[in-house]
């Protein structure tokens, strides 16, 4: 972490710097059986293809704003960091008919279609799989995704006073949310390399703190767990010992 960083991109630039290699997220859905470990590289690396995605093909411009319909998992994730690196406004759960584009997990499509404007879907499938038939009037993003470039740049500088995010009534600049991600990290007594597991939902800042931004701002990682309920005391225990949690927010 840098003192500097203002916004959510910031803070992902000063880990890759600092040690490409380590874990970042690590992503569990205990109704599948799914594991998923993403370095800080390979997490930067999906977050440079959507943004570029974002700004290429879908034209999204800085204070745009993006029904995020997607629930708590690491292709969120990348998508709320795609979006502050681009400018775009990340609009958790929001209103599909008053955003300006919008993102969907395949729970959602029907909601998703109120909006006017480009739409992406997501079969959220082990492995980031594709849809077997892609969703009319959606584009797939694992079929879009993969092919865009591994390096971004903006068009634009993003302007950390800016609106980044809105989540359950809450909006925040980048600068905002960066500065409330250290005071969670602290809060929940993060440190460098420390590995946070967290069952919450995505759909409160509570949530999103813990499960992304928070570990991101104090130099560790995530151990995100989609379902968690589903797993049983002597599962859970296991997970944090194999996972080397050092810290729990469920």
């Amino acid at each position: 972490m840098n003192s500097s960083d203002r916004t959510p991109a910031d803070l992902l630039r000063s880990a890759l710097a600092a040690d490409p290699a380590r874990p970042l997220v690590t992503f569990y859905d205990d109704a599948t059986g799914e594991r998923v470990e993403l370095s800080v590289a390979t997490f930067a690396n999906w977050v440079a293809k959507t943004a570029n995605l974002l700004q290429g093909d879908l034209a999204a411009e800085p204070g745009d704003r993006l029904a995020l319909l997607l629930p708590a998992h690491w292709q969120t994730a990348v998508w709320l960091l795609a979006c502050s690196s681009v400018g775009v406004v990340a609009d958790v759960q929001g209103d599909p008919a008053a955003a300006d584009l919008v993102v969907t997990g395949p729970d959602t499509l029907e909601r998703a279609r109120a909006c006017r404007g480009e739409r992406v879907a997501l079969a959220l499938r082990p492995l980031g799989g594709r849809f077997p038939q892609p969703p009319e009037g959606f584009a797939d993003y694992a079929v879009e995704a993969p092919s865009q470039g591994d390096r971004f740049a903006p068009f634009a500088p993003v302007d950390p006073d800016g609106p980044a995010l809105a989540v359950d009534g809450v909006e925040l600049t980048g600068a905002q949310l960066v500065a409330r991600a250290r005071e969670d990290a602290a809060t929940l007594g993060l440190a460098p390399g420390s590995r946070l597991l967290s069952g919450r939902t995505y759909d409160t800042w509570d949530g999103l703190s813990a499960g992304l931004f928070a570990p991101l701002a104090a130099d560790g990682s995530v151990v995100l767990c989609r379902h968690l309920g589903q797993l049983d005391a002597d599962g859970l225990a296991k997970r944090v010992e194999s996972e080397r949690v050092t810290d729990t927010a469920v």
